[in-house]
């Protein structure tokens, strides 16, 4: 199970920074336009994932803030929020190869946003963190699809394996202020 959750975090980071490249490079108007998707535009798309990613990770760790509101806004700006996407990519990568199979399967109580009390295993829910991931980065990737009219790159999980290299999302960011 723990090679399967390495992999996944590894995919994670690998296709947000494929996600974010064509993110970054859009100009502000098409980023932020509402295209009526559920959380309207990529900017909102991209930073509900990263909210909900902070909330999980708070939830398995302990440590870490994100907002209650799930549509709330983490950055405005978004190469602070590619930063930080970067940076809770790091963070779910080191957290999952710090597991062991015993704390992988071993069961762990939370709580919802609701304040619903909830016991699951690691697995399940990073399971689900990664899936929820691929769902809204699905939306995103037909946000981008719709703002440009073109078809952004591949995130599929095959076109990672293969050896397709992402760009590091640190020196998108930075060449970006440029």
């Amino acid at each position: 199970m723990k090679a399967h959750l390495v992999q996944f975090a590894a995919y994670n980071r690998w296709a947000n920074a494929r996600l974010y490249e064509a993110a970054l490079d859009l100009d502000d108007a098409a980023y932020r336009r509402d295209v009526g998707a559920f959380f309207k535009s990529l900017h909102g798309t991209l930073n509900h994932l990263l909210l909900t990613d902070r909330l999980w990770m708070k939830r398995l760790t302990g440590q870490g803030d994100h907002p209650e509101n799930l549509d709330a806004v983490v950055h405005d700006d978004r190469l602070q929020l590619a930063l930080a996407r970067a940076d809770e990519d790091e963070r779910i990568i080191c957290y999952v190869a710090s597991l062991d199979e015993a704390a992988i399967t071993s069961p762990f109580e939370y709580s919802t946003t609701s304040g619903r009390l909830f016991e699951q295993t690691r697995a399940e829910v990073l399971a689900h963190l990664f899936n929820h991931q691929t769902h809204h980065r699905g939306q995103a990737h037909a946000i981008v699809s719709i703002c440009t009219g073109r078809e952004p790159p591949p995130l599929d999980l095959l076109v990672m394996q293969r050896g397709i290299p992402a760009p590091n999302l640190r020196d998108l960011a930075a060449r970006a202020t440029d």
